[in-house]
């Protein structure tokens, strides 16, 4: 299968290339600079330079292959309605390109504020709709290209993909309690984040390219909840910090924009995914990267 990927050369795009190709599938990576082009032929992918505002390269690539997995963002939490009107242009250019041809379509979606007091499951709808809601209302609108003729498919990841060399929220956490002095946690702690290592997230990409069916929501979730007290405690154990609760009151500005997803319980369960795709996540826990010192360059 020809398979388009954007943010092929991300943490996670990178690592789902490196799946598909293993499995024989032929892969084209958007690419929005000449280093990221040159990872990407040295693997064996071919390239299509682009990146996620330029929707006339989306709208080729997306043409020419027989699926495709987004898995772009800008991820600018300082313009959070930058990156939510880039989301939904992509989608909505890739749905109406593969609209009437039932090609697959995967893209990344999060278990964040799906659901309030308990872990949120495969079952549950995205309460996100419209251009200006979280991430422009993305998986809502994919998932009505489904009744078009679209095999999507919603790709939904812990809040921690993690593992040496991620530079997502985990680094941020580690980097703000270098630079405070103190591994802070909010409140008592005890509000949880699910978890799940690069590799195993990368195949479960790969295995619901070729199994997952029309409108499945999947979850990339290994360890349904770690709390952020425990977190905290192995980030001061990796750089020898104190570790400390940082009051409600306190959180933002002592965390500053990530305060706000610290703050959230992020828990979520994948008993449905793993029984539909018969994907067992092998990797290391987050505490256990955190221990190893996947986090202290």
């Amino acid at each position: 299968m020809h398979v388009f990927v954007t943010g092929a050369s991300g943490w996670i795009g990178s690592a789902v290339v490196d799946e598909l190709l293993a499995a024989g599938h032929e892969v084209t990576g958007l690419a929005r600079s000449a280093g990221s082009a040159a990872a990407l032929e040295a693997k064996g992918a071919h390239v299509r330079r682009g990146d996620l505002d330029d929707l006339d390269s989306i709208r080729a690539g997306a043409k020419d292959a027989d699926a495709v997995i987004h898995l772009a963002n800008k991820h600018d939490f300082a313009n959070p309605a930058v990156s939510n009107a880039a989301e939904r242009a992509a989608v909505q250019t890739i749905g109406d390109t593969l609209a009437g041809t039932d090609r697959p379509f995967l893209l990344a979606s999060g278990v964040a504020a799906l659901t309030q007091g308990r872990p949120a499951t495969e079952d549950d709808a995205s309460p996100f709709h419209g251009p200006d809601s979280p991430r422009g209302g993305s998986e809502s609108l994919a998932l009505e290209f489904v009744d078009r003729g679209v095999h999507t498919v919603s790709l939904r990841f812990a809040p921690s993909v993690h593992g040496t060399g991620d530079h997502g929220f985990i680094a941020v956490l580690a980097a703000v309690a270098r630079e405070k002095g103190v591994s802070g946690y909010p409140g008592d702690g005890t509000n949880r984040w699910a978890a799940v290592h690069r590799a195993d997230a990368a195949r479960l990409v790969t295995l619901g390219l070729k199994k997952a069916p029309a409108g499945a929501r999947l979850h990339a979730v290994a360890e349904e909840g770690v709390t952020t007290r425990e977190i905290a405690q192995a980030i001061g154990r990796t750089f020898d910090l104190p570790v400390a609760s940082i009051p409600s009151d306190d959180v933002q500005a002592h965390f500053g924009w990530i305060g706000t997803f610290f703050a959230m319980d992020l828990a979520a369960t994948s008993t449905a995914t793993r029984e539909l795709l018969g994907w067992t996540p092998s990797g290391p826990t987050l505490i256990e990267d955190l221990d190893a010192d996947a986090y202290s360059a």
